[in-house]
């Protein structure tokens, strides 16, 4: 009697609009076992990195802004601080208060987009928005009410609300009167109470027992919950081993990138294992820092203390969330934080006498790194004597999280086939809900998902 074949099946899901890329994930199953868990990006390479090279070192900012469409002031910033960085220059003061109070805009209006555009209708039974909107119209509205105010703050700023053209080398072209802020204080004490509904709302989501078994990787700024700046912190997902960090210049000594067969994007592990960044891994580095009224969010939302000692009085250290389903909690959280601290820095506001400190060329290595709404985000640029980008290095936190997105995708379709989910359909519903917890970049995607299913039987 001749053995059983192996079984391939291959599933077409079209139109997928909330995933990163043309992107096409492998499930390997034998004897009923998730043996191998691929997500292989197979979207062409875009060159950034190859095309800066012999471009003057004021243009990077501008250039690599066009990397991402949701999230161009993180890459303006990113880029903003190497190059800075290798000129021996620092920005302080008003101007920096400016960069954060844009980047507050872009975490205002990208989380709000992935929470309610994106996320929630997972947690609703809903294959999209608009489906969503039939019976949660009001949340919907919520969403885009604090979306547009995200994008007023980055336009306001930023002299339009996609790929600002105001951000320039140490500062930016013009700086805003207090007259000009002052319409937006407005509109962020509005946008404020829609965040705690927000935050209420997805406090009473359905969110299924999962655990990222991932180092954390985020920046950390003494004092404030990081955002715009910062040095590397670890969490190490081994509870017997403590935090540690370490300098920026040597991070790519400790995330080293791999091309790997199934993806044109690079997987990157940090120190030599799975890592994350994003909201998860901010809260549990940084969620000590954030502000009382978005640590008694973050606590009414269930999320409990943040693992590190909190600075509110009589409340200690509390557990790490490693859960990806409840990263939309942390997302929330995030939200409520960024109006708030975008209304603190408007009340503090002084014109600055100059919009920018001077950054003239030198030879040089530069690094730079800011916390995208998706995670930690590093450039690097490397000058010759006349200015000229040499060398350029760019770390997105999507490709650092692939590592762990495919784990979670092994094990929650194992979960799923242990309880009987076998079909096709139901299969495919885990893993794009697998990838949504952990927001990849939309912004080049190609809408389409291919699931391809191995099943050998027999031994191994």
């Amino acid at each position: 009697m001749s053995e059983p074949q192996a079984r391939s099946q291959v599933l077409r899901v079209p139109a997928l609009s909330r995933v990163e890329g043309e992107t096409a994930l492998h499930l390997r199953i034998h004897d009923g076992v998730v043996t191998q868990a691929r997500l292989g990006i197979y979207e062409a390479p875009r060159f950034f990195e190859a095309f800066l090279r012999g471009r003057a070192h004021t243009e990077p900012p501008d250039l690599t802004s066009r990397i991402c469409g949701i999230c161009p002031v993180a890459y303006q910033l990113s880029a903003c601080r190497a190059v800075e960085d290798a000129c021996g220059i620092v920005v302080d003061g008003q101007v920096a208060a400016l960069r954060r109070l844009l980047y507050c805009g872009e975490w205002i209006e990208s989380q709000t987009l992935h929470i309610h555009l994106l996320h929630a209708p997972d947690f609703l039974g809903h294959d999209d928005v608009i489906g969503m909107s039939r019976s949660h119209l009001a949340h919907v509205e919520r969403g885009l009410r604090l979306k547009q105010t995200g994008n007023a703050v980055v336009e306001l700023l930023g002299g339009r609300a996609i790929h600002p053209v105001n951000v320039r080398l140490g500062g930016f072209h013009r700086a805003p009167t207090r007259a000009e802020l002052r319409p937006l204080t407005e509109r962020l004490r509005t946008a404020l109470d829609d965040a705690w509904d927000t935050l209420r709302w997805v406090a009473g989501f359905d969110f299924p027992d999962a655990e990222c078994d991932a180092d954390l990787l985020a920046l950390t700024e003494p004092g404030t919950y990081a955002i715009e700046s910062g040095t590397p912190a670890v969490l190490p997902y081994d509870r017997a081993l403590p935090p540690r960090g370490f300098p920026l210049r040597t991070f790519s000594e400790h995330v080293t990138e791999e091309q790997v067969p199934h993806s044109t994007a690079l997987h990157s592990r940090l120190d030599g294992r799975r890592h994350l960044t994003g909201s998860l891994a901010r809260y549990a580095v940084n969620g000590h820092l954030l502000s009382p009224t978005a640590l008694e969010a973050a606590r009414e939302a269930g999320l409990g203390a943040p693992p590190l000692a909190s600075r509110t009085e009589g409340a200690g250290p509390g557990e790490v969330c490693r859960n990806p389903y409840r990263s939309i909690l942390v997302r929330a959280v995030e939200v409520l934080y960024a109006v708030e601290e975008a209304l603190r820095i408007i009340a503090a506001y002084e014109r600055p006498a100059r919009s920018y400190v001077e950054v003239p060329a030198r030879a040089g290595v530069g690094h730079g790194a800011t916390e995208a709404p998706r995670g930690l985000l590093y450039h690097r640029y490397g000058f010759d004597d006349e200015g000229r980008v040499t060398d350029a290095c760019i770390v997105p936190p999507t490709a650092q999280n692939q590592g762990a997105i495919e784990e979670d995708l092994r094990r929650i379709v194992q979960a799923g086939l242990d309880r009987g989910e076998e079909s096709e359909a139901e299969l495919t519903r885990l893993c794009e809900l697998a990838i949504r917890n952990h927001d990849p970049c939309i912004s080049c995607s190609a809408h389409f998902l291919e699931l391809d299913i191995e099943r050998t039987p027999g031994p191994a």
